[in-house]
């Protein structure tokens, strides 16, 4: 009985903030025009004679019969706000008439089904698209093998080129049957023999074809932010910044890695977001020291230990990247301190070169130079000049709807939203003094790039150490969850 009471309360304070405010489902998602408003961007980038075509992302197995929770691919949902599998769009450079209707765009979707829904969810289908995505033309997924297209028209069919991750689940028309279906309809295989049997055709459908200009006209438009984008960026960055500050409060030294990273993602919850943007890093100790380290489970995470927390809210789709790295016992020792320090001032120069026009380079050469100049002062390589692996990453990447979404990195532009992220690491048997072995640092912000200059987004989350030191001061109310002891 005392475990089932546990089990309601869990599922009440996950789930009560969300429908603290709204019982309803959450209104604050893009709207239709956002994402017609995209493809209008998009087509007029397209050369003349051209269509554009996207694929829905596959559907990922987990294990045997579990499949992982579905995720859109990021460029299909920026410009149709569909987020269902099995789909495909076509977007025209110019109208197209195909019996009686005069289009731009086409959409294929998964169509309605009462039994498929009842278990997996409802479905928009075709009527659902048209109403509530505006889409003029839409047809179901298995109407695309008798559609009547002649692609041989077009002087360019532009797409991404396909991996090998789409399987065949044996489902009619899935995403598998899709890409062959178009594959066949545009003589992709064509290109890839070594010895064409029709040497005319060949060099027609190699010409026409082009899997490079895609990814560069989507990249184009995604590296800057909208307003709409804006605010759901701004508001996934606060949440994650908000975990950051909790776990501050929450922290103790005996703690797993484990409970670290659920009492973040416990505050990304209650506050609506529905998924981590990217595997959480949670690494105590020498584990810091390990870059993408995800598997946190490290049982005690120990006293008079740094934690490095490199988590990120993903909500309605668009990801936020905050990185905090804070004493397991509340208090950094000498070393921790200088190492934190000498970050938080690479950072600290590297964000004030955050400047409309200035080179996206930058920041990370001010960075290095400045922790190669403090490394060298602290003993720990001999000159600023050596080569060492201590500082092993760049600093920058835009975020949005990829926690590393598209840039071209060459200048900085207003409203792009870009991290800043310099790091030291000094794992457990490096050429220096054992005195700094296992300090891992990374501190990691988003900023706003705007004509007034950079806004740091995340700062809901303390960056200085004095200021963390007395975060982690204020009372946690997760401190008075109190768990039955289990067997």
């Amino acid at each position: 009985m005392k475990y089932f009471n546990f089990k309601i309360l869990l599922f009440f304070l996950f789930f009560s903030a969300a429908y603290a405010q709204n019982n309803e489902t959450p209104q604050d998602f893009l709207k239709k025009e956002f994402h017609s408003e995209r493809r209008e961007q998009l087509r007029a980038k397209l050369p003349k004679n051209s269509v554009a075509v996207f694929f829905a992302n596959p559907i990922r197995n987990r294990a045997n019969d579990v499949e992982y929770v579905y995720h859109q691919d990021p460029n299909f949902y920026y410009l149709t706000g569909y987020k269902e599998p099995n789909a495909m769009i076509f977007i025209f450079k110019e109208n197209q008439t195909i019996g009686n209707r005069t289009f731009n765009e086409v959409i294929f979707v998964q169509e309605r089904n009462e039994r498929a829904e009842m278990w997996t969810g409802k479905r928009l289908g075709v009527a659902g698209v048209q109403d509530q995505l505006g889409f003029k033309v839409a047809y179901n997924r298995g109407e695309f093998k008798s559609y009547e297209i002649d692609f041989s028209k077009f002087d360019k069919i532009l797409f991404e080129n396909f991996k090998n991750d789409v399987r065949d689940t044996r489902e009619s028309a899935d995403l598998f049957d899709l890409i062959q279906v178009f594959k066949e309809k545009v003589s992709f295989d064509l290109i890839n023999l070594n010895n064409p049997t029709n040497d005319k055709m060949y060099n027609e459908t190699k010409k026409r074809i082009d899997t490079e200009t895609l990814q560069k006209l989507m990249t184009s438009l995604r590296e800057i932010k909208t307003k709409e984008e804006l605010v759901l960026l701004k508001k996934a960055i606060n949440i994650s910044a908000i975990g950051q500050l909790e776990m501050m409060k929450a922290m103790n030294p005996k703690m797993s890695e484990t409970e670290a990273q659920g009492v973040h993602e416990f505050v990304y919850k209650k506050y609506g977001a529905e998924y981590e943007g990217y595997p959480s890093i949670v690494g105590a100790g020498n584990n810091g020291c390990i870059l993408h380290y995800v598997e946190n489970n490290k049982v005690n995470i120990g006293d008079n230990n740094l934690i490095l927390m490199d988590l990120g809210a993903e909500y309605h789709g668009y990801t936020a990247d905050v990185t905090r790295t804070i004493p397991t016992n509340g208090k950094f020792t000498v070393e921790q301190k200088l190492i934190y320090d000498l970050v938080y001032e690479a950072q600290e120069a590297g964000i004030a070169a955050y400047k409309i026009g200035a080179n996206m380079r930058e920041p990370n050469n001010i960075a290095r130079k400045i922790i190669n100049k403090g490394l060298a002062e602290l003993g720990i390589i001999a000159t600023e000049n050596s080569k060492h692996n201590y500082f092993p990453h760049g600093t920058s990447h835009h975020i949005g709807l990829d926690v590393h979404d598209p840039g071209n990195y060459e200048k900085f532009e207003e409203n792009m939203v870009v991290t800043m992220e310099p790091g030291i690491y000094i794992p457990i048997g490096s050429t220096c003094d054992e005195k700094w072995w296992g300090i891992g640092v990374r501190i990691e912000d988003d900023i706003l790039i705007t004509k007034n200059g950079p806004v740091i987004l995340s700062t809901m989350a303390p960056r200085k150490s004095e200021e963390i030191e007395k975060a982690m001061e204020l009372p946690s109310a997760l401190n008075d969850f109190k768990l039955p002891k289990l067997d």
